[in-house]
């Protein structure tokens, strides 16, 4: 697991130093679990793509500041959960949690009203995507950068902005619900 992460600081050094092979590693090497990451955090396939590319860009932008302290992925999702964020702020000034909340659930109501029956594995997906857009936001992001992006605790805390307790409480409780989701 070391590997990647000397690799991934060694293909900056390279790139900060001139090599575009180098970032062209990298955005290979990340591109995927960036987008998916920024797809499942906006729910909006316009807004992910916007932000897909001011996230690249802001590496772009910042290369001579990166320092290996921690995994590149780490610091790449963490401009993404940022810019993520701002464009939360913009779209829904004053929608609290409880209000979120509220209009999760109403989106997800119809497929319970389904009839019960054995479920094939397109519909195991279906109601584990589901119970993921029906999470809060915090939540939301603490389950994705941990189940897709395969991030620590004090990784998610990091990329998130939070201490470790509340990373660890929001990944617990997102792991709950959507257990409790995919059963019923």
């Amino acid at each position: 697991m070391d590997a990647p992460l000397a690799d991934d600081a060694a293909l900056m050094q390279a790139w900060t130093g001139g090599d575009a092979a180098a970032f062209t590693t990298l955005y290979t090497r990340h591109k995927g679990a960036l987008y998916r990451f920024l797809l499942r955090t906006l729910k909006d396939r316009a807004l992910a793509d916007e932000l897909f590319q001011e996230t690249w860009s802001r590496v772009i932008a910042a290369r001579a500041r990166y320092r290996p302290e921690a995994r590149f992925s780490t610091w790449l999702l963490q401009i993404a959960h940022n810019l993520a964020i701002d464009s939360f702020r913009k779209q829904r000034p004053h929608a609290g949690q409880e209000e979120t909340e509220a209009v999760f659930a109403s989106q997800a109501a119809p497929e319970r009203e389904q009839p019960e029956h054995a479920l094939s594995d397109f519909e195991l997906r279906r109601r584990m995507q589901l119970a993921m857009e029906s999470l809060p936001d915090e939540q939301r992001t603490a389950f994705v950068l941990r189940m897709e992006n395969e991030l620590s605790i004090e990784e998610i805390a990091t990329v998130t902005g939070v201490g470790r307790e509340t990373a660890k409480s929001r990944l617990r409780y997102a792991m709950a619900r959507i257990r409790e989701l995919v059963a019923e």
